[in-house]
């Protein structure tokens, strides 16, 4: 790739105007002690990464892990395998797929099929499962024998930091609740509940009613044959979150993954020295996507089947999500040349190019949940569970906030793979998602420095950690040289380093693959 990267005295002392003319880059020069496009900066991050941290390969994406923050696979390690493949892209080196070997080993090796762990439907399957905070949470209120009577049941995020009390209810035969989340700051308290289906106070119908509230509450009755009489036993109860194989880490796992395949397949010279490694890691990249063929439809969609203990069971996944494991179907499309992987790429690019809309300014704005979809539009209970769209949250939406720009890099990800694999997309598509960047993303503070909006279509400037995802757009600046120019002004000004504890590096597996993006697009 040539070197679009305007000097370093150009991107310090001056600004860059795209065509539209929106100021890039700061007039006003800063500091700049880092050099984000030089090998030796990721080298040295990625050796201190090693050292210890959230998203270590070693550690499972659920909260079981060392660290107890569950989807560390997805959110830290996925990018320090595609900062690793974007370092071998730039430099041929094979250090760095030596590197890629020794991680990717580790993150099958904790896979639920390795670790005999399972779902929440009680499959132990080729992937990786995750929980609190993302899944929902359940209580179940037991009589004083034990004996399961109730399950209470919470949508909201981070479920298991809430506490569950019981006590007695000011009336014979009932039963007082009372929670509260601290991580939202919200209390519940559920007065004199009843477990008989004939009360106006039967806690099912009374909590369904009520529903969603403010901690998103439902109720299931788990005894075989409900009637009067029963009460729970008085105390506190624990809110455990159930787990569940997410499409999108799965995605974000397996894409760097099923590139380190493709680029080994592609090289007569790499197969002979990686292909035991490229046939093993093909097959686990296989079935690991295979996992989620349930839950795809052939519009190019994926949804959260009704019953997963997800707040938005029976519903349409973000676009993000979807092509979040879209990235790996390309991957595995341009591998194996397979029909299926083939058409569910073509499939999502038509499903993506539909919510793509063109601004005045001719670049793309697109939402986070699908136009026309369940969530997009909203949804209201039918009075009845069972008809109902979702079991978690009866009723919900509408939700129309445009993409963020850190979710929007998966996006922006996926069209340009798919449209280099010649399976969906147009280059005047790409050319307007560059536009996206320069003219929606890319601004500038009060002061005149290099900031972004925090999504698509503006908005408010983003704070630093914001600013920090940017170059995770850079696959979209061979066709706007200013991605990479602004993304480089932005490093230079935040001056993001890994945080220290001691001798652990904290910093997440993100910022390795953003300097891995600054030194591949300056290149």
């Amino acid at each position: 790739m040539p070197d679009l990267r305007p000097s370093r005295r150009f991107v310090l002392r001056t600004g860059a105007l795209t065509a539209a003319g929106s100021l890039l880059l700061p007039g006003t020069a800063y500091a700049d002690t880092i050099d984000y496009t030089a090998r030796s900066t990721f080298d040295a991050w990625d050796r201190l990464f090693q050292q210890g941290g959230p998203g270590q390969p070693d550690q499972p994406n659920d909260n079981t892990n060392r660290d107890g923050r569950s989807g560390m696979l997805a959110w830290s390690q996925s990018y320090v395998l595609l900062g690793l493949i974007r370092m071998y892209e730039t430099y041929r080196d094979t250090h760095y797929l030596d590197r890629l070997i020794d991680n990717i080993d580790q993150v099958l090796s904790v896979r639920d099929s390795e670790r005999g762990v399972t779902d929440y439907r009680g499959l132990s399957q080729p992937a990786w499962r995750a929980d609190h905070p993302y899944t929902t949470g359940v209580a179940t209120l037991a009589d004083s024998n034990g004996r399961p009577l109730l399950d209470l049941r919470e949508a909201l995020t981070y479920a298991e930091d809430t506490t569950v009390t019981v006590s007695a209810g000011t009336r014979p035969d009932t039963f007082t609740v009372h929670l509260v989340n601290t991580f939202v700051n919200r209390t519940v308290t559920l007065p004199d509940l009843s477990l008989d289906p004939a009360s106006p106070d039967y806690a099912v119908t009374r909590i369904y009613a009520a529903a969603p509230g403010p901690l998103q509450l439902t109720a299931v009755d788990r005894r075989p044959t409900p009637g009067p009489g029963d009460l729970p036993r008085p105390g506190a109860y624990e809110m455990r979150c159930r787990p569940v194989i997410f499409a999108v880490h799965t995605g974000m796992i397996t894409y760097p993954i099923a590139s380190f395949v493709r680029i080994v397949l592609s090289s007569p010279v790499l197969r002979r020295r990686y292909q035991r490694k490229a046939a093993e890691y093909l097959q686990a990249c296989r079935e690991a996507v295979a996992v989620h063929d349930w839950e795809y439809r052939d519009a190019g969609h994926l949804i959260w089947p009704k019953g997963q203990p997800l707040a938005y069971d029976g519903c349409e996944q973000p676009i993000n999500q979807s092509v979040g494991l879209g990235q790996t179907m390309v991957e595995l499309a341009l591998i194996t040349g397979e029909r299926e992987y083939r058409q569910k790429v073509a499939a999502m690019g038509r499903m993506m190019s539909a919510q793509l809309t063109a601004d005045a300014g001719d670049a793309y704005l697109w939402h986070y949940w699908p136009t026309g979809g369940r969530i997009y539009d909203g949804f209201t209970k039918t009075g009845d569970p069972a008809t109902d769209v979702s079991i978690f949250t009866p009723s919900g939406g509408p939700a129309r906030q445009f993409e963020d720009i850190s979710h929007g890099a998966i996006d922006v990800e996926f069209a340009v793979r798919a449209f280099r694999a010649k399976l969906a997309f147009t280059g005047r598509d790409l050319a307007r998602i560059a536009r996206t960047f320069t003219q929606n993303v890319a601004t500038k503070d009060a002061d005149g420095l290099p900031a972004v909006h925090t999504t698509v279509a503006g908005g408010a400037v983003g704070a630093a950690s914001v600013a920090h995802q940017a170059p995770r757009w850079m696959q979209i600046a061979p066709w706007d040289r200013n991605v990479h120019a602004h993304c480089l002004a932005l490093y230079n000004r935040y001056q993001p380093t890994p945080e220290r504890d001691g001798q652990q590096a904290i910093g997440f597996g993100w910022l390795l693959a953003n300097v891995a993006y600054l030194n591949w697009g300056a290149r």
